[in-house]
C-alpha cells in the first residue's frame, strides 16, 4: 500500500486528508482503513510524506513549506531557523520539539496572525561533539556548567580527563557517548584556561563556535620551509611595479594587510590599480596550509583578538603587504572614465613595494579636512585624486541601486588585561570608504571577467528578498505613521534604494534601517550566479582578501589557473565544477560562525563593561520590542532589555505596531523609535546580557 499512496500523491499538489486518500485509493471498510493509518504513519517516520498541522498528507518533495536549517535558541527559549538563501524563521518555545542550540532540523513554515512562523518536525543532526564550559563546584563535587546556556543538556565527565582541572577553568569537553534524555557522556580535550586570564573568555567564544586557534604541527611544519623575504626568483613573469607610488590604506592596529592601491590619470581617464597579495602562491593546493585555510574558512576578528585563517608567518609576514619590502601580488589595473564606468582592464601578476602604511585617520585629515600630518606632503595630491575617482565611482553605484544602511557599528576598547573599558561608535569617514568603493570596483571587475569566460567560478551573490517580509516591513512603516510613496509592485535594488532615502530624515532610521536589512536574504558564496542585490551588480565576487578569506584565495588560485597559466583543460573545469560548490558551501557556513563568535563577544563585552555602571542613568532609543519587554540602545550602541514586569500596571505586546499598550489605557505605549530615560539594573558578562528599568515612565511623551 505504501507505494500506491505515494503514486496517489505524487499526481497532487496540495496536501491530502486521511479520508481523501481513502477514497482516492478506492479502499472499503475497517481493515483497509487499519492498513492505511498504518502506512501513513510508516511513511511519515521514513520522511517520505509529511503530515501538516491540519492532519493531512503531502509528499516531502512537494512541501514548499519545509525548510531545513540550524536553529539558534535565544535567553527567551524561543528559537530562529537560519534556512540559508532565505530569510530566518522564528519558533516558538512550545514549537521546538526538544531542538536545542545549534541543531540542524526540519521545520514547517506557517503564518500565524499573519506573522510568518515554524514548527520543528524533526531533528536531522545534533552536533555536540565539542562543547566549551566552565568546571564548577556542586554539592562538594567537580561538575562542567556548559557555558551555552541555551544548551539544555547535562554532560557527565570521565574521571582521568578532570584531574588537571579546578575550579573556575575553562574548558573544551568532547561528547563520547548519548546516554539518553538529553544526557551525555564527556571528556576534556583540552583546558583552555582559568576564567579570569587575559583572553580566556574570547577564546571560550570562539572554539565554541567551532573556530579553531591554534594551528596543528603539520601546519608548523610546513612554515619552516616559507621564507621570510620575497626571492629574486619569484619575480620571473611578474610586471615590476616597485616603482610606483603604491600604498596601503588601513586601521591604525592592522597587521594583515592584503591590499594597496595606486592612481594616476591618463587622458582623462583614472588609472586605478588594486593590488592584491598572492597569497596563493605560498598557499598551495594539497599542503596542510591549504587545508587548514579551508576548513577556517575566514580570519575572526572578535573584539581586539584577530584568530587568523592563515599563521602569522604568512598573514603578517611574507604576506602582508608592509611599507618598503617587496611582495608578491596580483594586479587589477582599472581605466575608469569620469562617469565611474571601466572602459578597460588588465588582471597579471606582480611585484609592488608598498611606499606607506597609511591610516584611516590621517588619510581622513588630507581628504576631509585638507590638514597634511607629517609624512604625508608626496602623497597629498595623489589621495585628493583618489577622493575624486571614489565620490565618482560612489555615485555611479548609487545611480545603479547600491543601498546604504547607514549602519553603524561599535568598538571595544579593552585594557592590558583584556577588560572592557569602553565601548564607542566606529567613525567611518570618506577614507574607509574610499578603499570600498575601490575594492568593489575590483570585485566586480574580476566577476565580470571570469562570468564572461563561463568558467567555474566562485562568485558572492545576494538574492531578491521575499515580496511578504517587504510588504511586512511598509505595513510597519505605515503603522509608525508614515507613508512610502515608492511603488513597490517590483522589487528592484533601486526601489529599496529609494525607500531607504524616504525614511533617512526619519528619527527611527537606525531602527528602521536595521529591520530593513533583516527582511533581506543573506550574502554568501555560490557557484551559480545570480547577481548582488544589494549591491546592484550582475557580476560579483570576492577578491581582494585572500589573507583573511579563504574565497578570495581561491578567486587567485583561479585567476593563475585560467589567465596566467592558460589551464583550460576539460580536468580542470570538471574539477572546479565539483570541488567549487563545497568551497562555497563551507566558506559561508564558517562566515556565519565568525560572525555569530563576533556577536557573542559584543555581548559579552558590553555587559562586562556595564557591570560597574550599576545605578547610572542614560538616554536611549526602544530598539525592538517582544512580548516580554523592549530594547534600548543607547548612544554608544550598548543595547538591554526593559522588561515588561519592570512597567507599572499591565501591558498587551502589539506585534504589528512593534509596540507594547498599557492593558486600561491603550494610549500609554512604548514602541520602537521611541526615545527613554533608563536606569542600569543588572549586567551579567558571564550571560552576555544587560537589564534596565525606565527612570520614570511619563517622561517617554508616550501619552498619544
Amino acid at each position: 500500500m505504501n507505494e500506491e499512496i505515494v503514486k496517489i500523491l505524487d499526481k497532487v499538489e496540495s496536501a491530502k486528508s486521511v479520508f481523501e486518500i481513502f477514497d482516492m485509493l478506492n479502499l472499503h471498510g475497517v481493515e483497509d482503513q487499519e492498513n492505511l493509518d498504518k502506512a501513513l504513519k510508516e511513511l511519515v517516520e521514513a520522511e517520505i510524506i509529511h503530515e501538516t498541522r491540519k492532519h493531512e498528507y503531502i509528499l516531502m518533495k512537494n512541501c514548499s513549506s519545509l525548510k531545513v536549517g540550524k536553529i539558534q535558541v535565544n535567553n527567551s527559549g524561543n528559537g530562529f531557523v537560519d534556512v540559508m538563501g532565505d530569510e530566518d524563521i522564528f519558533v516558538k518555545h512550545d514549537n521546538l520539539n526538544n531542538a536545542i542550540n545549534n541543531d540542524v532540523v526540519l521545520i514547517d513554515v506557517f503564518k500565524n496572525h499573519g506573522e510568518t512562523e515554524g514548527k520543528v518536525i524533526k531533528i536531522l543532526k545534533r552536533d555536540i561533539k565539542n562543547i566549551v564550559g566552565e568546571m564548577v563546584r556542586v554539592d562538594n563535587k567537580l561538575v562542567f556548567k556548559p557555558d551555552d546556556n541555551k544548551l539544555d543538556i547535562v554532560i557527565k565527565l570521565t574521571k582521568d580527563s578532570v584531574k588537571n582541572c579546578v575550579v573556575g577553568h575553562k574548558v573544551l569537553v568532547n561528547i563520547i557517548k548519548d546516554l539518553g534524555n538529553n544526557y551525555y557522556l564527556g571528556s576534556v580535550q583540552k583546558i583552555i584556561g582559568h576564567k579570569d586570564d587575559p583572553g580566556v573568555d574570547i577564546i571560550s567564544i570562539a572554539l565554541r563556535h567551532g573556530i579553531e586557534v591554534e594551528f596543528n604541527e603539520g601546519v608548523l611544519e610546513e612554515l619552516k620551509s616559507i621564507p621570510s623575504e620575497v626571492n629574486e626568483s619569484d619575480f620571473a613573469n611578474r610586471r615590476d611595479l616597485t616603482e610606483e607610488m603604491i600604498f596601503t590604506i588601513d586601521g591604525a592596529d592592522t597587521k594583515d594587510i592584503d591590499d594597496a592601491i595606486s592612481l594616476t590619470k591618463e587622458n582623462n581617464l583614472y588609472v586605478l590599480g588594486v593590488h592584491i597579495a598572492d597569497v596563493s602562491y605560498y598557499v598551495k593546493t594539497g599542503t596542510e596550509l591549504y587545508e587548514t585555510a579551508f576548513a577556517r574558512g575566514t580570519s575572526a576578528y572578535l573584539a581586539d583578538t584577530v584568530i587568523p585563517m592563515l599563521p602569522h608567518q604568512l598573514s603578517n609576514g611574507i604576506c602582508s603587504l608592509n611599507p618598503e619590502v617587496k611582495r608578491l601580488t596580483i594586479s587589477c589595473v582599472m581605466k575608469i572614465n569620469d562617469k565611474g564606468k571601466v572602459v578597460d582592464y588588465d588582471i597579471f601578476p606582480s611585484v609592488i613595494k608598498s611606499r606607506k602604511k597609511m591610516t584611516y585617520d590621517e588619510v581622513n585629515q588630507i581628504i576631509m579636512e585638507n590638514k597634511i600630518p607629517a609624512g604625508y606632503e608626496e602623497f597629498a595630491d595623489n589621495l585628493k585624486l583618489m577622493n575624486e575617482l571614489a565620490y565618482i565611482l560612489r555615485k555611479q553605484k548609487v545611480n545603479n541601486g547600491y543601498m546604504d544602511f547607514g549602519l553603524d557599528e561599535a568598538k571595544v576598547i579593552q585594557d592590558e588585561n583584556g577588560k572592557a573599558i569602553d565601548i564607542k561608535r566606529r567613525v567611518r569617514g570618506d577614507g574607509e570608504n574610499l578603499i570600498e568603493d575601490f575594492m568593489i570596483a575590483a570585485n566586480e571587475t574580476v566577476a565580470t571577467h571570469v562570468a564572461n569566460m563561463d568558467l567555474p567560478f566562485i562568485y558572492r551573490i545576494h538574492d531578491v528578498p521575499n515580496p511578504d517580509k517587504i510588504l511586512d516591513f511598509t505595513n510597519l512603516v505605515k503603522q509608525m505613521g508614515y507613508q512610502i510613496k515608492t511603488n513597490l509592485k517590483t522589487i528592484t535594488p533601486i526601489t529599496m534604494q529609494k525607500v531607504l532615502d524616504e525614511l533617512r530624515d526619519k528619527k527611527e532610521f537606525p531602527i528602521l534601517s536595521d529591520v530593513l536589512l533583516r527582511s533581506m536574504k543573506k550574502a554568501k558564496y555560490s557557484t551559480n550566479n545570480i547577481g548582488h542585490f544589494g549591491l546592484a551588480l550582475k557580476n560579483y565576487t570576492h577578491f581582494t582578501s585572500p589573507i583573511r578569506r579563504f574565497p578570495d584565495l581561491t578567486v587567485h588560485r583561479l585567476l593563475r589557473t585560467y589567465l596566467f597559466n592558460n589551464d583550460l583543460s576539460i580536468d580542470t573545469i570538471n574539477f572546479n565544477n565539483k570541488y567549487l560548490i563545497d568551497v562555497a558551501q563551507n566558506s559561508s557556513e564558517m562566515e556565519v560562525a565568525a560572525q555569530e563568535a563576533e556577536r557573542d563577544v559584543l555581548d559579552m563585552k558590553m555587559a562586562e563593561y556595564m557591570e560597574d555602571k550599576i545605578g547610572e542613568e542614560y538616554k536611549g532609543t526602544i530598539s525592538g520590542v517582544t512580548n516580554f519587554g523592549f530594547f534600548v540602545v543607547l548612544e554608544n550602541l550598548v543595547e538591554g532589555l526593559v522588561h515588561i514586569s519592570t512597567l507599572e500596571g499591565y501591558y498587551n505586546y502589539v506585534p504589528e505596531k512593534l509596540s507594547i499598550e498599557k492593558e486600561d489605557n491603550p494610549n500609554i505605549r512604548y514602541r520602537v523609535g521611541d526615545n527613554v530615560m533608563i536606569k542600569v539594573v543588572k549586567a551579567s558578562k558571564e550571560n552576555g546580557t544587560i537589564d534596565f528599568e525606565l527612570v520614570k515612565e511619563d517622561t517617554n511623551g508616550i501619552q498619544q
